[in-house]
């Protein structure tokens, strides 16, 4: 699992596609969260899924592309993202400073929660 910023988020995607990956946001937060804020990465699919519900739903997380695991500051999914290395997912990152250091550093249009 490594740590990613927030600024570096979107050069990681080009990478990938470059390199003719598809990676997935996934995004750990509770949909009462998702409703207040989210994100759209171009070039990235987004996945949805709480992360009380990610053990039961590891089917839906694509573990052949790279994970970006997002939540409101960056615990939730850092759990979510151990969790998935653990599982044997070989591409995992946290995105640091969650969807709150988006807001203020990436996008200022994101609610801030």
């Amino acid at each position: 699992m490594q740590q990613l910023r927030v600024d570096a988020v979107a050069a990681l995607v080009r990478t990938c596609a470059a390199q003719g990956l598809h990676p997935v946001l996934l995004d750990v937060r509770e949909p009462w969260e998702i409703a207040t804020a989210r994100i759209v990465l171009d070039g990235a699919a987004s996945v949805t899924i709480p992360m009380q519900q990610i053990p039961a739903r590891l089917a839906e997380i694509d573990r052949d592309q790279p994970i970006l695991a997002l939540c409101h500051h960056g615990m939730r999914s850092q759990q979510v993202a151990l969790f998935l290395e653990a599982q044997g997912y070989p591409s995992v990152y946290n995105i640091t400073g969650g969807i709150d250091a988006w807001s203020r550093q990436v996008d200022p249009r994101v609610p801030v929660y």
